[in-house]
């Protein structure tokens, strides 16, 4: 693992938006990553209702995820925003 990205233990549900959004910092700057509901429940294995079961699952995967977000940023496949969204 790149020990230049970074992953805080922290992330929020995005209910709107039906994505899990979750910071990583890059040589102190921050950036925003998300990962959509649908690639989260693909990466699970099952369905998904509610925010505490989302956050739950995120966590369960959080290794795998972070290591393809470290990908992403890696390879600059940044959002028009700036962010990173694994679809």
């Amino acid at each position: 693992m790149n020990q230049s990205v970074l992953f805080p233990d922290l992330q929020d549900w995005d209910d709107t938006k039906q994505q899990v959004i979750f910071p990583a910092q890059v040589q102190g700057a921050n950036i925003q990553c998300r990962i959509s509901l649908s690639r989260l429940t693909e990466l699970h294995g099952e369905e998904l209702k509610g925010e505490a079961e989302v956050l739950a699952a995120f966590e369960a995967c959080r290794f795998d995820i972070e290591d393809h977000v470290e990908e992403l940023i890696e390879q600059e496949m940044f959002d028009e925003d700036g962010a990173v969204t694994w679809r």
